[in-house]
């Protein structure tokens, strides 16, 4: 008979941090160059005359954010993109002007001012999307669907954790 002293859970934990310590800068700099990539002006450029858009190329993040996440105030907005309050409002105001967008009171907080995207940000939208499909057949025309597959799902498995509010160290 074999008492288990639960060392061996500790030991494994400890290979698979050691692991993970080890991988972690591999990681971070895929990251990184993946984040250096997308923020290109070039990228975005190409994005825009793919879907045949006239569009600054700073209002078309947001155009996409209230799309998928609207109506979103303007502040949260802000918050999603890194940018300051009143550059966001700022921005918002000329996707109203260009009637991609509509701005109302919100619905749980009339003081908060929600941007909803209107049938013309959504055909942009639209546009957009297809734009970007086009990029990507292009981009994974090579992998396997199996490893289009598995990248999806640790794509959203990781992107669902990094979501999480931040814990602190143990």
């Amino acid at each position: 008979m074999h008492l288990s002293t639960g060392d061996e859970r500790v030991s494994t934990k400890n290979v698979h941090d050691a692991h993970i310590k080890a991988s972690l800068p591999e990681l971070h700099r895929a990251l990184l160059d993946i984040v250096i990539v997308m923020n290109r002006p070039e990228r975005d450029v190409a994005l825009l005359e793919m879907a045949g858009l006239k569009l600054e190329r700073a209002l078309f993040p947001l155009l996409v954010l209230v799309e998928r996440m609207g109506p979103i105030g303007v502040g949260d907005l802000a918050g999603r993109v890194g940018r300051d309050y009143t550059t966001v409002s700022r921005q918002v105001a000329r996707l109203e002007e260009l009637g991609l967008v509509d701005r109302r009171a919100g619905s749980a907080d009339k003081r908060v001012r929600e941007a909803i995207i209107t049938p013309r940000g959504k055909a942009a939208t639209d546009a957009l999307d297809a734009a970007r499909e086009e990029m990507a057949l292009t981009l994974f025309r090579d992998w396997t669907l199996k490893d289009f597959n598995e990248l999806v799902r640790l794509m959203r498995r990781l992107a669902d954790v990094m979501s999480e509010e931040p814990t602190a160290a143990p």
